[in-house]
């Protein structure tokens, strides 16, 4: 791969390991109403997927979809209240993001995340307040796995998309990026359950850790 004009990260997943605040609010909706609790290592895997993702899986499609404006907005209400109890960054990311700044490549953020709660997490992460071009699942009227959000993000960027890469965890990450011209590049280390089979996205490449990334730009 040749040097990007500028790197840009899906967040949940690939920059920050949420899942721990997310399961937790998930299963404060669950003890609310008396429900079996989820484990972290159900829970996990599905992260990626937020909470419409989260709650499917512990209620059943029939039930989430009867209840689903309620059962968000409990969870989002409930995750609200304790979004960076657990939340840290992926091993080797802060020393990612330091490298890409010392070699003056550009980075952004591109999440499904709602602006409100990225904009009420991401400070509690100096090395991610710090980056400038942040695009939420709500900042246009579609989101990933449409390119829009990505196309959007290099705009504001003032780069071509089809020299940047894009590094996410879940399919859509890898559907947005090639939609947009970009490279892709697979968090191996994210939240990926069982049943997907990443291989078969089309990425162009993988990397098990953060700081394998850099071994790209070689």
């Amino acid at each position: 791969m040749s040097r990007p004009a500028a790197i840009l990260f899906d967040l949940d997943g690939t920059l920050l390991d949420t899942a721990p605040d997310l399961g937790a609010a998930l299963n404060r909706v669950l003890r609310a109403e008396q429900r079996p609790l989820v484990s972290a290592s159900d829970y996990t895997p599905i992260a990626s997927h937020g909470s419409a993702g989260l709650l499917r899986f512990a209620y059943g499609e029939a039930e989430f979809e009867q209840r689903k404006d309620e059962l968000r907005h409990k969870f989002l209400s409930f995750y609200s209240e304790a979004i960076a109890e657990q939340t840290q960054l992926f091993a080797g990311v802060s020393e990612l993001l330091a490298q890409l700044q010392q070699q003056q490549i550009p980075v952004a953020i591109v999440t499904n995340k709602p602006t409100a709660l990225t904009v009420q997490l991401l400070p509690s992460f100096p090395e991610l307040a710090a980056i400038e071009v942040v695009v939420c699942g709500d900042t246009l009227a579609v989101a990933k796995p449409s390119p829009q959000p990505l196309l959007h993000a290099t705009q504001v960027l003032q780069v071509v998309a089809d020299d940047c890469w894009y590094v996410g965890d879940a399919e859509r990450d890898i559907q947005a990026g090639r939609a947009a011209g970009m490279r892709t590049i697979v968090a191996n280390y994210g939240y990926i359950s069982a049943i997907e089979t990443p291989t078969a996205w089309g990425a162009d490449s993988f990397i098990e850790t953060p700081l394998e990334l850099l071994d790209l730009l070689t």
